[in-house]
């Protein structure tokens, strides 16, 4: 952890001594544009919808997912949602993802989404294998890739990018001297693009950025499934142990302050397996962790532990701007 808080500020402030990697990141720059340029992208018989960013990192990938499936399936779409499944081994690719599906098989994200929103989901490594499952055996007619911008073997109909807006692009640089996956022109490329949280850097507006808002007030404890709002929770128990393995845990830590809780953080790498031991802290507090964080931790998580389910919430200007691309692609 002490290397990737390090790193981010690297990253997300003045490079420092990661100056000494230009090289590295020249070398970068040019395998990943020589690796799009030699990529033949495959159709599947279905319109595809890519959600991704060019930064490492979380950025809302997952909220926003879900809020265009359930738009889409509003408008009386058949969507699914293919993963690259990260994290997760599975003894054979691709793999369809249920309610008993378990995170080791499929990775975190993919199980969450499926239980969460019911439509099928499929992962492997090769999305064009996990696309064709769901639109040869599962009926769907249009498919959303999650995290898949720079998967270039699937053809994609539309590209949808995710900017975190506090941190935006970084130093600008690419890996290893900066966060980024792609050059910063790349965002110039996509049709729409999502600012998780208010849109107020002239990058950001130059690209008509449309504002996403993460919204959640209602913890569920991991056991028993009782429902509590934060206005609800006692106020002699609001100090809580806080837990976040995700790409930017001190947005969560910040939006369990903004409900009023005294929170106790400890982040994890994103993805980070648990042991048992790493939610040990305070037995006299209670847990609160993210809901991809109760996805792998219902079985090892002490009784009084919470999760924070958050949605994503969009202007209907990006809705319909989404609907005007399919309909062409229809």
């Amino acid at each position: 952890m002490k290397l990737e808080q390090w790193l981010n500020a690297r990253w997300y402030g003045r490079p420092g001594m990661l100056y000494a990697f230009w090289p590295l990141e020249c070398l970068f720059r040019a395998l990943a544009a020589l690796r799009r340029r030699n990529t033949r992208p495959q159709r599947c018989s279905a319109p595809v919808i890519v959600v991704g960013n060019i930064a490492v990192g979380g950025s809302g990938k997952t909220p926003a997912v879900l809020a265009i499936a359930q738009h889409l399936q509003q408008r009386g779409w058949r969507p699914g949602i293919v993963s690259r499944g990260y994290g997760g081994k599975a003894a054979q690719y691709p793999l369809f993802v249920t309610n008993a599906t378990q995170p080791s098989e499929a990775g975190d994200e993919p199980c969450l989404m499926a239980r969460r929103s019911g439509l099928p989901v499929a992962v492997a490594p090769d999305r064009v294998a996990a696309a064709n499952l769901l639109v040869d055996e599962h009926a769907c007619n249009v498919i959303i890739s999650d995290d898949g911008l720079q998967h270039y073997r699937l053809y994609r109909d539309v590209e949808i990018l995710l900017v975190d807006a506090a941190r935006g692009f970084g130093n600008g640089h690419c890996l290893p001297l900066g966060p980024l996956r792609e050059p910063p022109r790349r965002s110039e490329e996509v049709d729409l693009v999502i600012s998780n949280g208010r849109v107020e850097s002239d990058v950001l507006a130059a690209l008509s950025a449309y504002e996403m808002r993460l919204k959640g007030d209602t913890l569920i404890n991991v056991h028993s499934g009782e429902r509590r709002t934060a206005a609800d929770w006692p106020e002699n128990a609001r100090r809580v142990n806080a837990i976040a393995g995700i790409g930017h845990p001190p947005r969560f830590f910040a939006a369990l302050t903004e409900l009023g809780f005294d929170c106790r953080g400890q982040a994890f790498p994103d993805h980070y397996e648990y042991r048992p031991e790493d939610l040990q802290q305070d037995s006299s507090l209670p847990l609160v962790m993210t809901e991809k964080d109760a996805v792998k931790c219902a079985q090892i998580s002490p009784a009084d532990s919470w999760m924070l389910p958050v949605d994503a919430v969009l202007p209907d200007t990006f809705f319909e701007s989404l609907d005007q691309l399919l309909d062409r692609v229809a």
